[in-house]
């Protein structure tokens, strides 16, 4: 799960002009597919992002991504959400609420056969169970096409907020190689 919020609303620094996104736009082609692929997992995506760098700033990149999201292929998005892990709960989160998501996302998963994708940005921690427990049940209703959709736009909205993390990191780590900065952690 990740954060939707502009960064400076959720009191991180603006990546829009600062190392993190000229350190971005300096990696090499190989680098910047490989870490842009943990944002999202279609290959096409990863591609056309790293190929329109350099990117003045934040709202620019967040342009491209969106535009390179709404132009995948149906097996784009199938490549997408394979490389995609469930949603989950802090593991802070109440037993039974854990218990309820594992058997959702089963059967989530059994009927679209996809990982559930949702971006939960603007909702408090102490919101996120009900909200992901509400509407995976809420999407569980829908026809596979309809879930589809609602997932490829899902999958947008977090490929943004990984994209911000990315550049937040990329600042942080400033010095540091890519692999040493933990780019290559799963996501999810």
């Amino acid at each position: 799960m990740s954060s939707h919020l502009p960064a400076q609303a959720r009191g991180c620094p603006d990546p829009s002009h600062g190392p993190g996104l000229t350190r971005f736009n300096t990696l090499s082609p190989e680098a910047a597919r490989a870490v842009l692929l943990h944002c999202c997992g279609s290959r096409r995506w990863a591609h056309r992002v790293a190929a329109h760098r350099p990117y003045p700033d934040a709202g620019t990149l967040l342009a491209a991504a969106d535009e390179a999201s709404y132009d995948l292929s149906q097996a784009d998005l199938t490549e997408a959400l394979a490389a995609e892990h469930s949603a989950e709960l802090d593991h802070g989160a109440p037993y039974a609420a854990l218990l309820a998501l594992d058997a959702a996302h089963a059967e989530y998963e059994r009927k679209f056969g996809h990982a559930f994708v949702i971006c939960l940005d603007g909702h408090a921690p102490e919101e996120q169970a009900d909200q992901l427990l509400g509407a995976i049940r809420r999407r569980m209703g829908h026809e596979v096409d309809e879930e589809r959709s609602i997932s490829a736009d899902e999958l947008r909205r977090v490929a943004q907020s990984r994209l911000l993390d990315l550049t937040r990191r990329l600042t942080r780590s400033e010095g540091a190689s890519v692999a040493e900065t933990g780019l290559f952690a799963p996501v999810g």
